[in-house]
């Protein structure tokens, strides 16, 4: 027995002594071993069977009504240095932390089951793949941990050949919000959760290990650790480009990682290929080309909404053998969310009578856990040791004025700004208030586990003698009209502005030089068959100098808060488009 199994079989022993757990179940990851656990779930009502004629092998998980979220606000990096988790995160000293924490711990599996959950993060031998072990009393967890991950044998297998592993330590504990705490401790490679059952508070390989624990040892290690899809496009050649994109939520980051050409696209010979919805992990490869790989084995995707007109590979892929969590159901058991365009409600997602004045039947977060190998569009490369080599990576956010649908970053530093720079702006239905922006740098600002300013400085590094990075590139499909509707068809027609990022990156396609970057002639794009008027398109990438002058001041305010962490690279690329703006408006005037 090697000292790695030994450490993990003490610490084990530890847990079981402090939860007082009633006994200890090692997953294997098995069929049978998972087939057992989901008929004791059905048995005592923690999981709910589904119409097995129309969704064969889907089952329904009803959370508790206060658990039904992740709660940032009770999420922290756990550093000695509190710089060292930044502006940007939650802190709590290290010592504090695991008194608070292990105090809620004590007792809190006693009469339950204690499942200890080897699993690794991306394909089982690849070199880019990280291995951890969740420690759990819910066998919820269990069961969605063997489909978001590579779980069970394997990955033992593999921390007993590398030695070393991520902690993760979670108890639903009595599911009390006040006795609910989610503790990032980097330095240690350890997560502790308590309180919750749901998604990325409880399947610890999720966000917390791929992103926050991740992003730390990506930093440490020399790769990154990313808030993003990838997809391939294959051109009517044969010829695969692939994609990385980081988009913060509500812009459409499934769609595009599950996007399905139009029509004339299909018949040229185009095609899209899923490698990830969610997560990248990129590192630098002997050729210089960043290569990623997708470290979960299945999407753990929001159901509200999804519909075969938004996204039909999506609605596909879950037709079998998924768990649904805190959707409705309909008169014969079907699983159902708004959106949806067939079927009727007839229970909400608290299992109620479906009554509108109580609430919509699905919750809005509610949610579908299904094997990424079930999608149509379902890449191959995905299982690929190396990784896909990243040609692009493309940042984007939800701006109804002001950024065009698309432009490209003159290099890697501009490239890091416009990633840094990127949010979304807030509706009146959402808010209250409209066009305030929220900046989520890299859609990363909930996940990063370390300083926000360290992290652009990690960004920065990559951009050395014999590198070869992708380019740049930032998107927009949210622009607006002077009468309030989108400008942009958006969805399918999306890979109009991918061919576009793709033929830039082979050097094939134009652009324009703008002081915020390249941006395409409405000649550049193929904009045949969409019906738009020319104001559209001069709209969707006119630039607007004086509105991007007050847009870089913002953007330098912005900055200027990460303090003297801030690399000194990134706020000189602000100030150097801040003055090319300005010269531009002395021009116009």
């Amino acid at each position: 027995m090697t000292s790695s199994l030994d450490s993990l079989n003490q610490w084990v022993e530890d847990v079981a002594r402090l939860t007082e757990a009633s006994k200890i179940h090692w997953c294997d990851g098995s069929e049978s071993e998972d087939r057992l656990l989901k008929e004791q779930m059905l048995a005592n009502g923690d999981l709910i069977g589904l119409n097995a004629d129309t969704h064969p092998g889907c089952t329904l998980h009803r959370s508790s009504p206060t658990d039904v979220a992740r709660v940032e606000h009770l999420t922290f990096i756990c550093t000695r240095d509190r710089d060292d988790a930044g502006p940007n995160n939650h802190w709590m000293d290290p010592a504090e932390a695991h008194a608070k924490v292990d105090a809620l711990f004590a007792g809190a599996m006693r009469g339950r089951t204690l499942y200890v959950v080897p699993y690794c993060m991306g394909p089982i031998d690849s070199p880019i793949s990280r291995c951890g072990v969740e420690i759990t009393d819910s066998p919820y967890v269990v069961a969605n941990m063997r489909i978001m991950t590579r779980m069970g044998a394997a990955a033992l297998a593999r921390i007993e050949r590398e030695g070393h592993f991520v902690k993760g330590l979670h108890s639903t504990g009595d599911l009390d919000p006040e006795k609910r705490f989610i503790m990032h401790f980097p330095e240690e490679l350890t997560i502790k959760s308590i309180g919750s059952g749901y998604g990325g508070n409880a399947l610890l390989g999720k966000k917390c290990h791929a992103l926050r624990i991740g992003s730390w040892q990506a930093r440490s290690e020399g790769w990154l650790a990313e808030h993003m899809l990838i997809v391939g496009i294959e051109n009517p050649r044969g010829e695969i480009r692939y994609v990385a994109a980081a988009f913060p939520s509500a812009c459409g980051k499934t769609n595009l990682a599950m996007l399905i050409p139009p029509e004339s696209y299909r018949e040229a010979g185009w095609k899209v290929w899923t490698v990830g919805d969610d997560i990248c992990w990129m590192k630098p490869g002997e050729d210089g080309q960043l290569w990623a790989i997708n470290p979960e084995a299945g999407y753990f995707g929001v159901a509200p909404g999804t519909d075969r007109t938004t996204n039909p590979n999506a609605l596909a892929t879950i037709q079998r053998d998924t768990i649904f969590t805190n959707v409705g159901v309909t008169a014969d058991n079907q699983p159902w969310w708004e959106g949806l365009r067939e079927g009727v409600p007839v229970k909400d997602w608290q299992g109620r009578p479906y009554d509108p004045e109580l609430g919509p039947a699905a919750h809005p977060n509610s949610r579908f856990t299904v094997s990424a190998r079930q999608c149509p569009s379902w890449s191959p490369e995905a299982e690929a040791t190396q990784g896909v080599p990243i040609s692009a990576i493309v940042f984007g956010g939800r701006r109804p004025s002001l950024v065009p649908l698309v432009f490209e970053a003159r290099d890697w530093t501009h490239g890091v700004l416009v990633g840094a720079a990127m949010g979304s702006e807030t509706t009146a239905a959402a808010t209250g208030a409209v066009g305030v922006l929220r900046r989520d740098s890299m859609a990363m600002k909930p996940f990063c586990g370390y300083n926000f300013g360290d992290y652009f400085s990690h960004w920065l590094s990559f951009d050395k003698p014999g590198a070869k990075l992708p380019k740049i590139f930032h998107v927009n499909w949210f622009r607006k009209g002077a009468d309030g509707t989108f400008l942009w068809p958006g969805f399918g027609e999306n890979l109009r502005v991918l061919e576009w990022i793709v033929g830039r990156c082979e050097g094939s396609q134009g652009a324009v030089e703008t002081p915020i970057g390249h941006v395409p002639a409405a000649s550049d794009i193929n904009l045949d068959d969409l019906g738009l008027s020319s104001a559209a398109i001069d709209s969707l990438l006119e630039i607007d100098v004086d509105g991007w002058s007050r847009e870089m001041a913002a953007t330098g305010e912005y900055l200027e808060s990460f303090g003297a962490r801030l690399p000194k690279a990134l706020k000189a690329e602000q100030q150097r488009i801040a003055e090319e703006l300005a010269k531009g408006s002395k021009n116009q005037g």
